[in-house]
């Protein structure tokens, strides 16, 4: 039976949102289950911090740099097709990686190729789930709903150190054969219970496709490269600060195993529970989106600033769970800003564009952190700046709403200082 270009009126399930939300959780695996292992990695391969790095650095830059073209096949040919052959292989390479680490235990290099076949396969994972939700939930239903992805996010990535640290008690390659475990099934149900609307991917010829998303950049440019690099910086931060965390543990405590990833997660639930109640609060009120945006990001120039002065791991994780929590208060708006700043048929792109800004964002924390760790202030005090930049504009570029009547859907537009007006739809 045709489907409608929309959703029915009937709200998609619950038991569809928990499918959509277990996406994001099992590609936050692929990095943070590593975070605990690391030095231990760097013990077996007889490899620097900034080597062992790359296991991050490998499988999230090739992630960012497919990312835009998974969006692309995602608005051509359907957010399904993609997710759903992106899990099998996001299940291969981890497969594989668990395998190299076995027949081949002298070469880093192997395992390091796994994690690149790994990061393609992540690519058309959780970024393409957003964009698939985004055409299923409409109005407020649609914040929640990327508010809830969003902390399912965050909860992989709570998750992430306590079950690595549980695996490593085996062997410490033993979290990769979990992969497969995890998205065959979940593949499975993905495929057979969420109905796709048809509307996500119209068959646009591909010239006047691209001529699309050059209106919607020459429109909107301003904002979306604004909240592009502010999702990047979050968790550019994010992950670098937990890199260093992991070290300074190792370094100044006899934590170990499932004690230190139950550490290693107190930040990350800060940033769970916190983007879990924006997502149920924020609707469509971009009024109140800018508003937190704008002190998550003066908390975060702060916060990193007094990341200089801290040796105590106690204070560096009250430290870092503040930023997160500003990171829970930011990411949210973003994610409702940016996949309602597009109609359907190029949603697929411009969400996947920010999805691979954030990739890079993750995958270059933990290796400037960890190049830069004897020069903190350097680090620190230039992050604070970039920070307080991104504040500013913030502050100029987003204005509070104009509610217009006679748009497509009756919804609240953003006013930007351009004076384009860009609709919530």
């Amino acid at each position: 039976m045709e489907q409608k270009t929309k959703t029915s009126s009937k709200p998609p399930s619950k038991w569809i949102l928990a499918i959509l939300s277990s996406i994001p959780i099992i590609m936050v695996l692929g990095n943070s289950m590593l975070i605990p292992v690391l030095p231990t990695v760097e013990n077996v391969y007889d490899v620097s911090s900034v080597q062992t790095s790359l296991l991050i650095t490998l499988f999230s830059i090739p992630a960012g740099i497919v990312i835009p073209f998974a969006g692309i096949l995602a608005d051509h040919v359907g957010r399904k097709k993609v997710i759903f052959y992106s899990l099998l292989l996001y299940g291969v390479g981890g497969l594989l990686a668990g395998l190299s680490a076995v027949w081949f235990p002298e070469s880093f290099g192997f395992l390091l190729g796994s994690r690149v076949i790994q990061g393609i396969g992540a690519a058309g994972t959780a970024p393409i789930a957003m964009v698939l939700a985004s055409d299923l939930f409409e109005k407020s239903d649609r914040a929640s709903a990327l508010g809830i992805i969003e902390a399912s996010n965050a909860m992989g990535k709570v998750l992430s150190p306590i079950l690595g640290s549980l695996l490593a008690l085996f062997t410490w390659y033993t979290m990769f054969f979990v992969f497969p475990i995890l998205c065959i099934p979940i593949a499975y149900f993905f495929i057979k219970v969420i109905q796709e609307p048809t509307s996500s991917h119209e068959k646009t010829p591909l010239k006047q496709y691209m001529k699309h998303v050059k209106s919607v950049f020459q429109r909107e440019g301003r904002w979306l490269f604004l909240a592009f690099a502010i999702g990047s910086m979050t968790l550019f931060t994010l992950f670098g600060g937990l890199f260093r965390l992991s070290d300074s543990i190792d370094a100044n405590t006899n934590l170990s195993g499932v004690l230190k990833g139950f550490v290693l997660a107190i930040p990350l639930l800060a940033l769970c529970i916190t983007a879990y109640t924006v997502g149920k609060t924020i609707k469509t009120k971009i009024g109140l989106m800018k508003v937190l945006i704008l002190i998550g990001l003066g908390l975060l120039t702060t916060t990193i600033i007094l990341l200089i002065w801290m040796k105590s791991i106690v204070w560096m994780i009250t430290i870092l769970s503040i930023s997160a929590i500003a990171c829970g208060l930011i990411l949210p708006c973003l994610n409702t800003f940016i996949t309602s700043s597009t109609g359907t048929s190029e949603r697929g792109i411009i969400t996947s564009l920010y999805g691979s800004i954030r990739f890079f964002g993750v995958a270059l924390g933990p290796t400037v952190y960890g190049a830069l760790q004897n020069r903190p202030f350097l680090l620190f005090v230039g992050s604070g700046a970039v920070f307080a930049l991104l504040l500013l504009l913030s502050a100029w570029l987003i204005h509070r709403p104009q509610r217009i009547n006679g748009n497509r859907e009756g919804h609240s537009r953003i006013l930007i200082r351009s004076k384009r007006i860009h609709p919530i739809t």
